[in-house]
């Protein structure tokens, strides 16, 4: 299992300084892998007093190709970066392919797409798309980019997306850059299994629940002709939840299962997860040495 750790920029802040420190920091922990979340716009919650504990204007979110690019001229060590999870409904399919090319090919290959299809009708309305069909979509945008990075020419004829025999340079490195989706329903996993490269779950803990959908998943693989060994899968352990002895229970339980990628997060505070107490640069460190320690010689 790669291990990696999400940036916690809303806890850190943005400056490029502290982006830059704390990754390098991050690197020499032993984490191989930098996660970045998305969002483009925050409500302001002073007009939404319903809004409850979602994202708002006050958590700072850099855009994550433009923070990825300055990272990958400073981070060498770190062998992917990874977006958890880009809202790629909200954006433009041959634009975001355009991005994550010249993303990898600034990051000489390390770049890993993760997506999703969002919760927020806000920024689907700035973004001028529309928020009820962005999970089918979304799973053409994924086929439309596919075809971008394969092919200096495309020709595509699709039911949101037309390309005219037209491509983008520069090309990613391997002609792919691997798709990871995040969600849990079930359109989500059908996605996984028939384009995905890998899974990025934080829903489930240990248990039947996630064998069920994994299971499924392979199934479906199966079905679709793919060889279902070939599709990775990502699990959160959350920081503020437990301590060096449930830590390494639970890494151990998710090798077991096959999960390629083990990600600690230190700020999300849904779902099983629970943040750290602390939002500091000194203590998000001393928080990840910790779980390092914890699990490092079990990966």
């Amino acid at each position: 299992m790669r291990l990696g750790v999400m940036l916690p920029l809303s806890d850190i802040g943005g400056e490029p300084e502290v982006v830059r420190d704390f990754a390098l920091a991050a690197e020499e922990i032993g984490f191989t892998n930098l996660g970045l979340a998305d969002h483009v716009l925050g409500v302001n919650v002073a007009s939404r007093l319903d809004w409850g504990d979602r994202n708002t204007s006050a958590d700072l979110f850099h855009d994550p190709f433009v923070c990825f690019g300055f990272l990958a001229a400073c981070c060498r060590k770190t062998t992917e970066f990874s977006t958890q999870v880009l809202i790629l409904a909200q954006r433009q399919a041959a634009l975001v392919a355009k991005q994550a090319a010249c993303l990898d090919v600034l990051c000489e290959g390390r770049f890993r797409l993760g997506v999703g299809v969002g919760w927020n009708p806000v920024e689907f309305t700035a973004l001028n798309e529309n928020f009820h069909n962005r999970g089918r979509r979304s799973a053409e945008q994924v086929q439309v980019m596919q075809a971008l990075w394969a092919q200096p020419h495309v020709t595509f004829e699709g039911r949101w997306h037309r390309v005219e025999d037209a491509g983008i340079n520069p090309l990613p490195v391997h002609r792919k850059v691997p798709v990871w989706f995040g969600g849990h329903v079930e359109q989500t996993l059908e996605r996984i299994a028939t384009l995905g490269d890998g899974w990025i779950m934080n829903a489930y803990g240990p248990g039947a629940e996630i064998e069920a959908a994994w299971g499924q998943i392979h199934r479906q693989a199966e079905a679709a002709g793919r060889d279902p060994g070939q599709i990775g899968l990502e699990v959160w352990i959350s920081g503020g939840g437990g301590d060096e002895t449930s830590w390494a229970e639970e890494a151990r339980y998710w090798k077991r299962l096959g999960a390629t990628h083990l990600t600690l997060t230190n700020t999300y505070n849904r779902r099983r997860h629970k943040r750290i107490p602390g939002r500091s640069v000194a203590e998000h460190l001393a928080a990840m040495r910790r779980f390092h320690a914890a699990v490092a010689g079990l990966l």
